[in-house]
């Protein structure tokens, strides 16, 4: 399970929780502009758009769980079990493509949101899996900039493509009953609550924060999504690079899952693996991990974004702490 957000304050930010029990060999990559990228069905590109994110690399190909590209698009697959459904040919006049090419498909030729939506209107997800022992993963994407968010989602009635005002996502179900959901909510607010009993009564709160009684506090998705999208609009912080970063986290602070917590049908317990922001108008991808919650950041303008070859740098797992006074042993 995993939660995504998208942010606006002076720059636009994109991350996620990813919530899994195990690790899926996950890397911070920077594919250049000229690192040839080939897929399956759609044949090749020289030159495109330099990108960063988490990806997984089997056989030089990057696998990407999100990432964002140098125009500042954005893009994130999540867990869609049970509903998502790739059929084994596209439709006529589709291009078709593999789900896990989706990512390089989209921020490799992509400029912003508006062109992506275009794009995947040619586009026909179709089972093609990676190799024989590299079965497709059942995802859905959310997908934004600074201008708009969207959520593709491909189920046995089609490939259907959302405008996401939400600007979150999670899991299952599908995106239009978790933007139908929100309206059973509709009475949560971050003010002061007022009586709506008798003023004879004199009835009064007894603590702050009783105006979001009722909001969801469970790690299911639906209830995830109602808090990471409450949480999204009424945040506040300092609109600069430090603060913007750090108002992110603590957004997915507020969705992310202890190991122990939630445990799997098969006996094993998911937790937050990493959580990430990206800026995606400066390529800055920003990144904590469940053993070590310091903030570590890799500026992608800092390579030669030119190159041929795959930058990777391995996701830092030890705790760090910083020290006021001498280091204890």
């Amino acid at each position: 399970m995993c939660t995504s957000i998208a942010m606006k304050t002076t720059d636009f930010y994109f991350g996620r929780n990813l919530d899994l029990e195990y690790s899926f060999g996950e890397r911070i990559v920077i594919t250049p502009r000229q690192y040839p990228l080939s897929f399956r069905k759609a044949g090749s590109m020289k030159k495109h758009y330099a990108m960063i994110g988490m990806a997984a690399i089997a056989e030089n190909y990057p696998l990407y769980a999100e990432a964002c590209n140098e125009m500042g698009l954005c893009i994130a697959g999540l867990n869609f079990p049970e509903n998502a459904f790739y059929p084994r040919n596209g439709e006529k006049n589709k291009v078709e493509i593999s789900p896990f090419e989706l990512p390089l498909w989209v921020l490799s030729q992509c400029g912003n949101s508006k062109q992506a939506k275009e794009l995947l209107q040619k586009t026909q997800l179709i089972d093609l899996p990676f190799g024989k022992d590299m079965p497709l993963t059942p995802l859905h994407w959310h997908i934004a900039d600074d201008q708009g968010s969207i959520v593709l989602e491909s189920t046995r009635e089609g490939m259907m493509i959302y405008d996401n005002p939400a600007g979150v996502l999670t899991n299952n179900p599908p995106f239009p009953f978790q933007r139908e959901n929100l309206r059973q909510y509709l009475n949560l607010t971050v003010h002061y609550p007022e009586s709506r009993w008798d003023h004879a009564m004199g009835l009064s709160p007894f603590g702050v924060g009783m105006g979001t009684i009722g909001l969801p506090g469970d790690y299911s998705p639906a209830s995830r999504f109602v808090r990471a999208a409450f949480l999204r609009w009424n945040s506040r912080g300092e609109d600069g690079e430090k603060g913007s970063v750090g108002r992110f986290f603590h957004l997915l602070s507020g969705v992310a899952m202890m190991d122990g917590i939630v445990e799997t049908k098969d006996g094993k317990f998911e937790k937050t693996s990493y959580s990430c922001c990206m800026n995606a108008s400066r390529g800055i991808y920003y990144y904590t991990s469940y053993e070590n919650r310091q903030i570590t950041g890799i500026d992608m303008q800092k390579e030669n974004l030119e190159s041929g070859e795959m930058k990777i740098y391995p996701l830092l797992r030890d705790e760090q702490i910083r020290w006021e006074n001498e280091k204890t042993p």
